[in-house]
């Protein structure tokens, strides 16, 4: 059950979600929300589409209204620095400050820190987009580039592709493995995504990796790639994942979760953590499924699930069955998006397919595991049903 006071560190999407739904569900106690970046919690998919391209800045998730409102005391540049669940406090640095700050209940909710390219501190011209500063940046840089060079061809790396392209920016995408989004999806739906960015002009470049990015003054202006050929650019943008914020834990004590699995803070089905009182959740936690396996997703929709599950657990309100997980993405005019749990190795069954948009469903041993889809938001919403309950996948290929 909740004890006051709820502190929640991290004021990003899963912070001021189980906020709000720690307040909706009828908790009055007091909630300190703390946040490391200066901004209030904001929204980060758009820094990746809109905000790069200049279509829309606006990515505040609440109006600066709701804080006072909510009775949420909401602390933006504190970061915390270390736990320590004996003595139930946290040490906060705020200001060049730090205070130790009690807590009843503590929610880890830290997320990712974008992964850079290594030996690239202090070379100018080399972006990585996690935050609001970072996506402002990378605007103004291609504002006056005319080639970029995108690593990683992952999500993150295939939308800022697609934003620079709009940008009227010459976009080298370089990626390893054989296809974009081959990891996730597989590769025979990496073909169908490769199709699109080669369709727009991008030049992509598949099995092959980065050996050394080229520097002038301390300005990175292209790269030596594993086959040996160069590619110039005016600026570089680094997509190659992030990794949990946990350095704060050090020495707490709160398990973590093996690499194996996904790595970030251990916990069961419904975010509690190794130490009492002490729950985890969003990209920097490693749940229990339903049938008892660990993993940790780094999707939008599983943070709002996250959320809302620690608030009913805190509440003692009753646990809603786990939704079926959702994923997006926005690329050259078309919403990708990706129901249940597809792994790249399951059978793909192409159900669709027009050259540009496409719907695919996915299977292991007979049965349907996900469905994945470019422009077929109504069909692939359809067949979020059939992913509740078993449903041989026979049964939908007619």
């Amino acid at each position: 059950m909740v004890t006051s006071p709820v502190v929640i560190v991290g004021a990003g999407l899963g912070g001021i979600r189980v906020a709000e739904n720690l307040r909706s569900g009828g908790y009055d106690g007091q909630i300190i929300l703390l946040g490391a970046e200066e901004h209030p919690p904001y929204d980060r998919p758009p820094l990746s589409k809109t905000v790069l391209t200049g279509a829309d800045d606006r990515v505040d998730l609440k109006p600066s209204e709701f804080f006072d409102e909510s009775g949420i005391d909401l602390r933006t540049g504190s970061r915390v620095r270390a736990v320590d669940p004996g003595s139930r406090t946290v040490s906060v640095e705020r200001g060049g400050a730090v205070e130790e700050l009690g807590y009843g209940t503590l929610i880890l909710a830290t997320g990712l820190v974008a992964r850079r390219f290594p030996g690239t501190d202090g070379v100018a011209g080399v972006h990585v987009i996690r935050t609001v500063e970072d996506a402002l940046a990378l605007r103004a840089a291609a504002a006056s580039a005319r080639r970029a060079l995108v690593i990683g061809a992952g999500f993150i790396g295939c939308e800022v592709t697609a934003s620079l392209h709009g940008l009227g920016v010459e976009v080298t995408l370089v990626e390893p493995t054989p296809t974009p989004l081959s990891g996730p999806l597989g590769e025979q739906i990496g073909q169908m995504v490769t199709r699109l960015h080669v369709e727009a002009g991008v030049d992509l470049r598949v099995g092959v990796g980065v050996d050394e990015l080229l520097t002038e003054d301390g300005r990175a202006v292209g790269a030596v790639l594993s086959d040996g050929t160069r590619v110039g650019a005016d600026v570089v943008v680094v997509g190659i994942g992030g990794y949990p914020d946990l350095d704060y834990l050090e020495g707490s004590g709160i398990a973590l979760a093996d690499r194996a699995v996904g790595g970030g803070i251990a916990c069961d089905g419904v975010g509690r953590t190794s130490a009492a009182d002490v729950y985890a959740l969003g990209d920097c936690a490693n749940w229990h499924d339903p049938e008892g396996n660990a993993h940790r997703v780094e999707h939008w929709t599983h943070t709002v699930d996250h959320a809302a599950l620690v608030a009913a657990q805190l509440l003692g309100h009753p646990i809603a069955h786990q939704p079926v997980p959702y994923f997006w993405s926005d690329q050259y005019g078309l919403k990708f998006q990706m129901l249940g749990s597809p792994r790249p190795d399951d059978e793909v069954h192409v159900v669709d397919d027009d050259g540009r948009k496409f719907l695919a469903y996915y299977s292991r041993e007979g049965l349907l595991t996900g469905v994945v889809g470019a422009g077929r938001v109504g069909k692939l919403m359809k067949a979020r049903q059939y992913l509740l309950t078993p449903t041989p996948v026979a049964t939908l290929l007619g």
